[in-house]
């Protein structure tokens, strides 16, 4: 009776022990999928948005698009090697994001000192281009001006009228959408490299592949001579 007993009392707990580590693979498994997914809409919207910067030539976020994908990827790799250090990185990187994002709708919106017609901040002031939305807004009609003195010779003067939404509103929500997703990207990358910090912790107590209490043999250099007897 006292082995039957002993018996069901290893079995509950190795059981308890298969349930716990299911649930803790479920639980590592699913932050990472959300976590991947967190990343994914993210780069495709840093994509979309890289490529309507080089149709308006905007060089100031298209260098922060370009930066902002790098950060990206590196959260990905982070998440599926278990990399904390690169989840970290990202989630840094989001808040200057956010930073950078909160300019771009001052920018368009005028906050301030800040004044499209003077500051070509977008172009580093290397050029009259503004944003690719301005002549190609939904219901914009776009009517060049002939004759024109006021543009230098490889620029020409237009008139844009009839748009559903100016080209500055459409800059505003797209950052908005970044500041959003940033927001999110932010959460989980925080808590899945926390998840994974505490892994790492808990596998470092067990012990983890090192095995401290064996220690080879040493081989002796010297041999030693002992007299043989016949």
């Amino acid at each position: 009776m006292q082995k039957t007993a002993f018996h069901q009392f290893v079995c509950v707990c190795v059981c308890v022990c298969v349930c716990v580590c299911v649930c803790v693979c479920v639980c590592v498994c699913v932050c990472v999928c959300v976590c991947v997914c967190v990343c994914v809409f993210p780069l495709v919207a840093a994509l979309q948005r890289q490529v309507f910067d080089f149709l308006g030539y905007q060089w100031a976020p298209i260098l922060a698009n370009f930066l902002h994908i790098v950060a990206i990827i590196l959260g990905m790799f982070g998440t599926v090697q278990f990399r904390s250090r690169y989840l970290i990185f990202y989630a840094v990187w989001l808040v200057m994001w956010v930073g950078w994002n909160s300019f771009i709708i001052c920018f368009y919106l005028e906050v301030g000192h800040l004044s499209q017609d003077r500051d070509f901040l977008m172009t580093f002031n290397t050029s009259l281009h503004r944003s690719w939305w301005m002549e190609h807004g939904p219901g914009c009609l776009v009517t060049p001006v002939l004759d024109s003195h006021l543009a230098p010779d490889d620029h020409h003067v237009i008139t844009v009228s009839g748009c559903l939404l100016d080209y500055q509103y459409i800059e505003v929500l797209s950052s908005a959408l970044q500041v959003l997703l940033a927001l999110f990207g932010f959460v989980y990358a925080c808590y899945v490299s926390k998840v994974f910090q505490d892994d790492e912790d808990s596998f470092d107590f067990i012990g983890g592949f090192d095995s401290y209490g064996y220690q080879p043999p040493q081989k002796s250099s010297h041999l030693q001579l002992q007299p043989l007897y016949t």
